[in-house]
């Protein structure tokens, strides 16, 4: 049996998503609820657990890891598990990186520094303090914005996420390519994504293609297309004159699986195949109730069953969920 990865599209799998938490200090819009229900404690891994599933999934070629939520940086003794994956860096691992809200940013960006992680994405998606606090309902913009300071300061890439909204920050997305620019930080905009129920909110009143936002910055930037790949699934453009790369990730407008090479640990140990799919094996059970020793033919059997893409769909009339699960479970 080969040592890596395959799945039957021949595609290397060699980046894992990890959610560690679904707890978050925000509670965006598009994301979830505002009344959210977590999970108790017996359902998620423990920090231990996380690590050997890593470190089993390093062993069989995954070369990233990227730790998401929920927000990381609340999980209780997370520090523990950066500090381990870190020793993985150069034997075996090539890059442990972290998505964020960057709430917690300021007061964790040393520590990070100093376990190998040399960049990590923050969600922004808007400058406006006012407008900042209405998307994330209970997010601080100076707090995040002293926590990408401070990341910088000490020689962490930034790179800021943008979910494009309908009538929220469609007006504003070229004010913050030009703070991304002047503050050296590359910028993807996402599409808002079908996934778990948001309460009162109907995503297709969110939903703003990204087609129609690159129409709109060809008039004020001139957009140059680059062959530039980080391991996920966006698009890039230079700007000319600006000091930026701009992804773009548009999971509805175009389908972005066909170098698909990741999969997605749930933090209650749902490894699922692919972001859309419901196609999964529960590696917490097989920890749990079988051991180590079946985890690993476990994984070849799960990536055997990787499916080709997504099947994700928004309308009008829909209940645009095309997934039960918040991508807060999911894993970023």
């Amino acid at each position: 049996m080969s040592n890596q990865l395959i799945d039957p599209f021949g595609r290397e799998i060699n980046y894992l998503r990890v959610s560690v938490t679904d707890r978050c200090d925000f509670r965006c819009t598009y994301c979830m609820s505002e009344n959210m229900t977590f999970l108790p404690k017996k359902d998620i891994l423990s920090l231990e657990e996380l690590e050997t599933i890593c470190n089993t999934f390093v062993k069989l070629g995954t070369k990233k890891i990227r730790l998401t939520g929920g927000e990381p940086l609340v999980r209780k003794g997370i520090l523990n598990l950066i500090q381990n994956l870190g020793k993985k860096i150069g034997n075996g691992l090539d890059e442990l990186t972290l998505t964020t809200n960057g709430s917690q940013l300021e007061k964790y960006a040393e520590f990070l520094k100093e376990n190998g992680v040399k960049r990590v994405n923050v969600s922004l998606d808007h400058l406006n303090p006012n407008k900042f606090k209405e998307i994330t309902r209970w997010g601080d913009l100076n707090k995040v914005l002293a926590g990408i300071e401070k990341a910088k300061s000490i020689g962490i890439k930034v790179k800021i996420n943008t979910v494009a909204l309908k009538d929220f920050n469609e007006n504003n997305i070229v004010e913050m390519i030009e703070w991304c620019s002047s503050n050296e930080c590359d910028m993807t905009l996402i599409e808002v994504m079908p996934m778990g129920d948001i309460g009162s909110e109907n995503r297709f009143n969110q939903y703003l293609p990204l087609s129609e936002i690159k129409e709109t910055l060809s008039k004020s930037f001139k957009l140059i297309n680059i062959p530039k790949k980080t391991g996920g699934p966006a698009q890039y453009y230079k700007i000319e004159g600006k000091n930026i790369d701009l992804g773009f990730i548009t999971p509805l407008t175009h389908n972005f699986c066909e170098t698909c090479n990741r999969v997605r640990l749930t933090c209650t140990g749902i490894l699922y195949m692919c972001l859309g799919q419901d196609d999964n094996v529960n590696l917490k059970d097989i920890l749990r109730n079988k051991g180590l020793s079946y985890l690993e033919n476990s994984l070849f059997e799960a990536i055997s069953k990787k499916p080709k893409g997504h099947d994700f769909s928004i309308s009008k009339s829909g209940i645009n969920i095309s997934s039960n699960r918040h991508m807060s479970v999911t894993g970023g």
